[in-house]
């Protein structure tokens, strides 16, 4: 009888640890090993809401023995909504770690090439779970926006064009405070030292990179068109930037200027106004960035658009000089038909 209880006490012994094999290190998910899948698990969500999520996403094979260790392990007490990375063959534990652990996937965000807070939010929405109209309403707070310094209409000197990495859960606001680092980071005492001895602060900086990227079709232009534009600031003349005007109207594809949009009364006409607008037209590259801190020392007041239409530009000290540039550039729209 001993031995009869011996083998079946060691038989029920493999029996469980081959079961709890079976439930937390066996390999159990639907992916085959090299390819992985990504699931997003909403703010809010909860440990059902999780568990049908796995199931229709085809990440669990035997859905019994997941919902067994994830109960086991107290998973329902700690749900952490998020963006997460399963790979191919995880085991039960393995899954259950992580998704315990908050052991989110980061998701990479490209800021580049754009000229609104609304189309900035537009892009952040797209790839974080975060509302875009809760972005845009964060960026118009004043009372938030001073906090960092900035005021709101020069608040989108925050983002330096680059990818980031942000949780896909991530808030608003953390999302704005986590750019603000950027921004400081970016500003490092090399630029700081450049901007100062422009005269310039570093939003005033990136306004007249916004300008200067607008203008400069190449970059090997870049560093000259800002030495114009600085050269007419530090002589008190109206700016005189034609990407403003289009700035003001919102027109950002019109290839022509007219006399009458340059009566459009906005702070942002820097035909009317002189200085500097209130804040950014677009947020400017890097590189245009750079190219107003080291701008080229030079005599030029002016400078105009070939009129052969390779982006290139003439530059020029004298307004008559400069006038005779305007005209062969126009008589070149003219005969395109280019008339907006």
């Amino acid at each position: 009888m001993k031995k009869y209880l011996y083998i079946i006490g060691t038989a029920l012994f493999f029996l469980a640890f081959a079961l709890f094999y079976v439930i937390t290190w066996m390999p159990n998910a639907n992916i085959p090993k090299g390819e992985d899948k990504v699931v997003v698990l909403p703010s809010g969500v909860d440990y059902e809401r999780v568990f049908d999520i796995l199931k229709k996403d085809t990440i669990l094979r035997y859905p019994f023995t997941f919902d067994f260790l994830a109960r086991r392990k107290h998973y329902p007490k700690f749900i952490h909504p998020g963006r997460y990375l399963f790979r191919g063959g995880m085991s039960n534990n393995e899954m259950v770690n992580m998704l315990r652990g908050g052991f989110q996937q980061p998701v990479r965000v490209t800021i580049h090439n754009i000229r609104t807070r609304e189309q900035l939010a537009g892009v952040v929405a797209h790839k974080l779970e975060l509302d875009s109209a809760d972005l845009v309403r964060l960026l118009s707070d004043s009372a938030f926006v001073a906090a960092l310094g900035m005021d709101t209409s020069a608040v989108i000197s925050l983002f330096i064009p680059d990818t980031y990495e942000f949780y896909w859960n991530i808030s608003a606001e953390r999302f704005v405070k986590k750019m603000y680092r950027e921004y400081k980071k970016f500003w490092n005492k090399k630029r700081l030292e450049k901007a100062e001895q422009l005269g310039l602060t570093p939003v005033e900086v990136i306004t007249l990179a916004s300008i200067v990227q607008e203008e400069a079709l190449h970059k090997d232009e870049m560093s000259r068109i800002a030495g114009v534009y600085l050269n007419r600031l530090k002589k008190g003349i109206h700016l005189q930037a034609d990407p403003t005007i289009k700035y003001a109207l919102r027109d950002f594809d019109r290839r022509r200027i007219i006399t009458k949009d340059l009566q459009y009364d906005s702070p942002y006409n820097t035909y009317k106004y002189a200085g500097l607008p209130p804040g950014p037209i677009r947020i400017p590259s890097k590189e245009a960035i750079d190219a107003v801190l080291h701008a080229e020392k030079h005599p030029y007041l002016y400078f105009c658009a070939k009129d052969d239409f390779s982006g290139y530009h003439y530059f020029s000290r004298t307004l008559s000089e400069h006038n005779r540039y305007a005209w062969k550039y126009r008589r070149a729209l003219n005969k395109k038909r280019i008339y907006r």
